[in-house]
């Protein structure tokens, strides 16, 4: 399972990298953003590379420098993190087909098969973080402290880093 998720997260973060190389954001209706965007898009790649990393270090115990209560709490932290971020967007879905926001009509298989990868990977964590812990004999304390990042992890992401480019001139109001 680890394996099949550091492989999920390094896709991920591969199409991540791929925006940058291609300047996917440079052209289009967010060109105006683009320095903003590449920004946030560096910034979300290194957070699939510490999922990688996290996944990697699930199948075995963890080096001198790392200690299983660090790895277990950042196993949760993924899980919460990828868990709260499909129940947004399945809220957004909602909201959309029921007409509050959004257009309905651009949903589409694509966006269902999006929505579902990501719930695939939560589901990955959640068994790798369950897993772990139970080997390494966590306890509630790495599982609360995990939990308790992911609003930190997602606020950094949609909020934070978008106020601090928008403060420093380079996101449009």
């Amino acid at each position: 399972m680890g394996v099949l998720v550091a492989v999920w997260c390094a896709v991920f973060a591969a199409i991540s990298i791929w925006f940058e190389l291609t300047d996917k954001f440079a052209t289009g209706p967010h060109a105006a953003d683009a320095d903003a965007l590449s920004v946030v898009n560096w910034y979300v790649a290194v957070v699939k590379l510490v999922g990688v990393a996290a996944a990697v270090l699930a199948l075995r115990p963890p080096p001198k420098h790392v200690g299983p209560r660090a790895v277990g709490m950042v196993l949760w932290a993924a899980f919460s993190t990828v868990t709260i971020y499909v129940a947004g967007s399945l809220a957004q879905a909602g909201a959309m087909l029921a007409g509050v926001a959004g257009d309905g009509d651009r949903l589409d298989a694509s966006s269902i098969g999006y929505v579902i990868a990501f719930l695939l990977a939560a589901v990955g964590f959640l068994i790798l973080a369950v897993s772990y812990s139970r080997r390494m004999g966590l306890g509630r304390r790495e599982l609360i402290l995990g939990v308790c990042a992911a609003p930190l992890v997602l606020g950094s992401i949609l909020i934070v880093l978008p106020s601090l480019l928008r403060a420093a001139g380079l996101l449009s109001a």
